[in-house]
């Protein structure tokens, strides 16, 4: 098993899912350079007291994954705070998937995992825009120390964090397991979907290994590995993952 710890978790009351992508051991032996890159759901719930958090992280720049409409719903809560935003935006297309399959009764687990397959392998095919946008974003330090969200902080923050790591080295198991963290730290789904059972809500609101492993099939489908996918989609040719390489590890 990969040498591994656990992430550094900000407890926010007016939000979750905030942690260091920073600390994880690469396969060479080095390690993710902490407080410059943090993954998040959406922060449009925060108090006084969470924005006093990010303060002291020193955040300088947030990235919104969420689609336009889909940020305007929940705005972000930052007076004060010394930061700008980015916005990268990714249409959750799902979403309109989702609403119309449990209005019509239509909704099972197999269906909603279905949907969130099929999500996933949208990432790397059409929602490339958005990603480039935030590696461009963080790959310039002026940016970091940085955070990324989109509602969740699960799915397209999750195929993000997943490839940001998979490129400095990390080792699958650990991708994996950051990614599967969020079952643990994600309260936002806490009242959502009543109506369904428990099985259909849970292939919702989970994060799932086969959901990130389709996702990174296209990459390897289509693109032949996560390295010719950072060049070819998001614009990161080998120089430049070399500076991130410098930039976000250390050891």
């Amino acid at each position: 098993m990969p040498d591994t710890v656990l992430p550094y978790v900000l407890h926010l009351k007016g939000g979750s899912n905030f942690r260091d992508l920073g600390g994880y051991k690469t396969a060479d032996g080095r390690t993710v350079r902490r407080n410059a890159v943090f993954r998040s759901a959406h922060l449009g719930g925060l108090t006084d007291e969470d924005r006093s958090a990010l303060g002291k992280l020193g955040v300088r720049t947030i990235v919104d994954l969420r689609g336009v409409n889909e940020a305007a719903e929940t705005p972000h809560l930052i007076d004060g705070l010394a930061c700008r935003i980015v916005g990268a935006h990714i249409e959750p297309g799902v979403g309109d998937k989702i609403r119309g399959a449990v209005a019509d009764g239509s909704a099972n687990p197999h269906i909603m995992m279905q949907f969130l397959t099929d999500h996933y392998r949208d990432y790397p095919r059409r929602c490339a825009p958005g990603f480039r946008t935030l590696f461009a974003t963080l790959s310039d330090g002026e940016h970091r120390p940085l955070v990324f969200h989109c509602t969740a902080g699960k799915d397209r923050t999750g195929f993000a964090s997943a490839l940001l790591l998979t490129l400095l080295g990390v080792p699958w198991e650990t991708v994996m397991e950051d990614y599967l963290r969020t079952n643990d730290l994600w309260t936002g789904h806490i009242g959502r979907y009543p109506e369904l059972d428990i099985d259909t809500r849970a292939a919702i609101i989970e994060a799932r290994t086969p959901y990130l492993e389709a996702a990174f099939d296209v990459v390897r489908d289509d693109f032949g590995t996560p390295e010719d996918f950072a060049e070819k989609a998001l614009g990161l040719d080998a120089a430049a993952r070399e500076r991130l390489k410098r930039d976000l590890l250390e050891g």
